[in-house]
């Protein structure tokens, strides 16, 4: 492979990605206004909101490893692109929703065909080799940073033409990504390294079960989990704790999460270029996971919301922690199982998904109720904060492991 062709293959993935993120982007700042269609209750809502993040990370969690196992069978293409042919479907099924059961059957069916990111992220492993793993990970975080710019502002912005309008907008960018694989991604995993599909390997509950085995990545899995646990406080409070907190309207929320998109993807897209390699791979992911801490605990403190921005841009440098934490976890296994490994890493963070709307947003309506003992809007960023430090903790434990795993060693042994 050319190098020319092994950036036209970044690229590619970098845009399905940033595509894919825009498509969510899109609904975060005004899902609590959808769900005012349905019930005023405060209390209705803010639990509404985590249990629609709470059904799609379920299914989620379901849908990842089998994609991984037929990526790893028929190649990365033709599952990517079912994939984002049947998320831009379901968005419109969405978009006319008469009532909450039909609006939640959609998001279940959107979980179903909307675990793309694994197949991507199998694909990114493939073309990607020791001298480039993290920067390519990187553009990964980057594309998210980049679609969570573009997608909010969108969202609040078209947010007030009707309910209806952020679905079909996203329903029209994952649509179009569909196009766009169709007419030009190649395939990156040759007929040689595809392997037989195995049934058991395609259920989620096995492939956790299995990791949960000694290896030297065991640890850098669990901090993979918690520290995905921590970062969903974001889609899971920031719409509604700077809606209570600070009166911000759809459009003030879409910019805001605009203004953390640009800042996240500068991070991404020259941290891992430029700091990890100076600090390596596992000091990188030490020092992020201290700076998380820090950020959430500030999040949970501000008083006003400029003091938002303020806390996001100064953040900024968290951003080499999970291009670090990747590096180290896929550098652990052989190629033909990148598949399977990326399956397993996204039912993780579905599984952290499923678990997180509802402690955020049981903390954020125990501390934001009439009756509450403590009124603390900042409940769940402060929940994050201490989450980080356990992630924190399982680190200082791994470091010894992390910095000698093998590329021979994986979640199979």
């Amino acid at each position: 492979m050319t190098a020319s062709s092994s950036q036209g293959r970044v690229r590619f993935i970098f845009f399905t990605i940033l595509l894919d993120a825009m498509g969510i982007g899109i609904l975060i700042p005004v899902m609590p206004d959808i769900f005012r269609r349905f019930s005023l209750d405060a209390t209705d809502v803010s639990r509404y909101f985590g249990l629609f993040i709470g059904v799609y990370a379920l299914m989620q969690f379901l849908a990842a490893p089998i994609l991984g196992g037929f990526a790893d069978r028929y190649g990365r293409r033709r599952i990517l692109l079912i994939s984002l042919l049947g998320a831009g479907l379901d968005y419109l099924i969405m978009a006319f929703a008469p009532n909450l059961t039909l609006l939640f059957i959609g998001r279940v069916i959107s979980g179903l065909t909307g675990a793309s990111m694994t197949v991507a992220s199998s694909y990114m492993a493939d073309i990607s080799d020791d001298s480039n793993r993290s920067a390519n990970f990187g553009m990964i975080g980057a594309a998210w940073g980049l679609g969570f710019i573009t997608g909010p502002m969108i969202g609040g912005a078209i947010g007030s033409l009707g309910p209806t309008a952020p679905f079909i907008a996203a329903a029209v960018l994952n649509i179009a990504n569909f196009l766009f694989g169709l007419f030009v991604l190649p395939e990156s995993l040759p007929e040689s390294m595809r392997r037989p599909l195995e049934w058991r390997r395609l259920n989620p509950f096995a492939a956790l079960v299995k990791i949960l085995k000694p290896s030297p990545i065991l640890l850098l899995l669990w901090i993979y989990f918690v520290s995905f646990v921590a970062g969903q406080v974001h889609p899971v409070n920031w719409t509604l704790y700077t809606e209570m907190k600070f009166g911000w309207t759809a459009w003030e929320v879409g910019l805001s999460l605009s203004f953390v998109g640009v800042v996240f993807a500068i991070s991404q897209a020259l941290l891992p270029r430029y700091v990890i390699p100076r600090l390596g791979e596992p000091r990188s992911l030490t020092v992020g996971l201290v700076l998380y801490a820090l950020t959430f605990a500030a999040y949970a403190l501000a008083s006003q919301g400029w003091m938002m921005y303020a806390i996001t841009a100064a953040s900024c440098l968290a951003g080499i922690t999970m291009p670090a934490l990747q590096s180290l976890i896929t550098r652990g296994v052989p190629m033909n199982e990148q598949g399977e490994l990326q399956g397993t890493l996204v039912s993780l963070g579905s599984l952290a998904s499923i678990l997180a709307p509802l402690f955020y947003t049981e903390l954020f309506v125990r501390f934001t109720a009439a009756d509450a003992p403590l009124y603390f809007p900042g409940a769940a960023y402060a929940g994050a904060a201490i989450v980080c430090v356990v992630a924190l903790a399982l680190d200082l434990i791994a470091r010894p492991r992390s910095e000698v795993a093998s590329p021979a060693a994986g979640v199979n042994e």
